[in-house]
């Protein structure tokens, strides 16, 4: 805990440093496998542990090109195409694989692994953790270089504006912000700074109404592991928004979550369970239904969630609920999910769905409320439900052989 406290205070202050990883045995492996620029998932980063996946093509032995094709049947081609560099160059490979319209992602994700494993391999073979490969590998590797000079920290910044007009309506909106994050086997910190601001104009006849909104949020959530399924961590909100009625809202929430499987198989089957409870103090803009200006809370939160990816589809679900303290009724609890089964061959369902149970809006407005606010959504407003619901049906018939690819006249 005094560890986690020291992370904490550091991510409050602004610091993006925690110091240097305990050196590590096995970093002279790390440092001779194989430099690797492409885009990769989770799953593939875990499957394919033995090379580094760099973020920079100039420091890649090997960059991958990936590129995806429908195919006769209804499903697709998916091709790698491996190009050598530095010590590598003059070195190109191409292999594929093929997909059809009843494989459901889990079997479409192995046969990736499968054909990139195959493609790597004439490059792995020439580094010094070939002699550790044969059916599977067989040494363990950390995730970091300890002689990493950003110490594991990756920043993402970002902006993106837009302008759009008529005779009788404009908007435009910016927005800005920075992610930075620091991810290791046993800790994880993610940081993020947010700030939008939009504004709408409307010419009605001889009337004019314009709506402005802005609001600027930071998060901080470090998490570090105490076991293969038990983590323990915090995060660190500020806000300030006009739709929420906020002008400052600190938010401190420390917390401890369970995972029925380990925490290494996450990318199959997972099955969490996070209890966090904290303090939250807010500064209202105007006045609540509560008569409130400012109030210091006390909440707590438990949230549930399963996933797992199998050959016959996949599940998603995820329950939360929180309430606070000095008032039990004031409480908000969600449901969410996404389902996607393969009901018979070339027949899929996919249903996604979201419904909130709303009681715990204590930031409202107190006052009536205008049609213009209503209309141009200014504030948040009293309710006390939320939903979201999508549902679909695929099916897919005929040849599963034709692997032909034409790209004539496009798709």
């Amino acid at each position: 805990m005094k560890k986690l406290s020291l992370v904490l205070l550091s991510v409050m202050i602004g610091m993006c440093s925690y110091g240097q990883e305990t050196e590590n045995p096995v970093d002279t492996l790390r440092k001779d496998a194989l430099n690797v620029f492409m885009e990769a998932s989770d799953y593939i980063r875990k499957e394919i542990p033995y090379i580094n996946y760099v973020r920079d093509i100039r420091d890649a032995d090997v960059y991958i090109i990936s590129t995806y094709q429908p195919i006769g049947s209804g499903g697709r081609e998916g091709t790698y195409y491996l190009v050598g560099q530095h010590a590598f160059e003059g070195m190109r490979d191409t292999v594929s694989y093929t997909t059809v319209p009843a494989e459901t992602e889990d079997v479409i994700r192995q046969k990736q692994i499968a054909t990139l494993k195959m493609g790597l391999m004439r490059y792995v073979a020439r580094t010094p953790l070939a002699k550790y490969i044969s059916i599977r590998f067989t040494e363990p590797l950390s995730e970091t270089v300890s002689t990493d000079k950003w110490d594991s920290w990756v920043f993402s910044p970002r902006i993106s504006a837009f302008l759009l007009g008529e005779k009788t309506y404009k908007t435009s909106n910016i927005s800005t912000g920075i992610r930075a994050n620091r991810i290791t086997e046993n800790l994880k910190v993610n940081l993020n700074l947010s700030y939008s601001f939009s504004k709408d104009r409307y010419d009605i006849e001889d009337e004019v109404i314009i709506s402005d909104r802005n609001s600027t949020y930071f998060n901080s959530l470090v998490v570090e592991s105490i076991s293969d399924h038990w983590s323990i961590g915090g995060s660190v909100g500020l806000m300030a928004s006009t739709y929420n009625n906020l002008d400052f809202r600190f938010e401190l929430m420390p917390g401890i979550e369970y995972d029925l499987f380990p925490y290494s198989e996450s990318t199959r089957r997972q099955l969490r369970f996070l209890y966090r409870v904290g303090y939250n103090f807010a500064d209202y803009t105007d006045t609540t239904i509560y008569n409130m200006v400012k109030e210091n809370l006390w909440l707590h939160s438990l949230d549930i969630a399963y996933e797992v990816v199998q050959k016959w589809g996949s599940i998603d679900v995820n329950i939360g609920y929180s309430n606070y303290l000095h008032d039990w009724s004031k409480n908000n609890l969600d449901f969410g999910g996404e389902i996607s089964l393969r009901i018979a061959r070339g027949l899929s369902v996919n249903i996604y769905g979201n419904y909130s149970i709303i009681h715990d809006q204590l930031g409202l407005v107190k006052g009536e409320v205008t049609t213009e606010e209503v209309l141009l959504r200014r504030r948040e407003l009293e309710t006390q439900y939320f939903f979201y619901t999508s549902f679909g049906f695929s099916y897919t018939f005929g040849s599963i052989y034709n692997n032909v690819v034409n790209p004539r006249f496009g798709d």
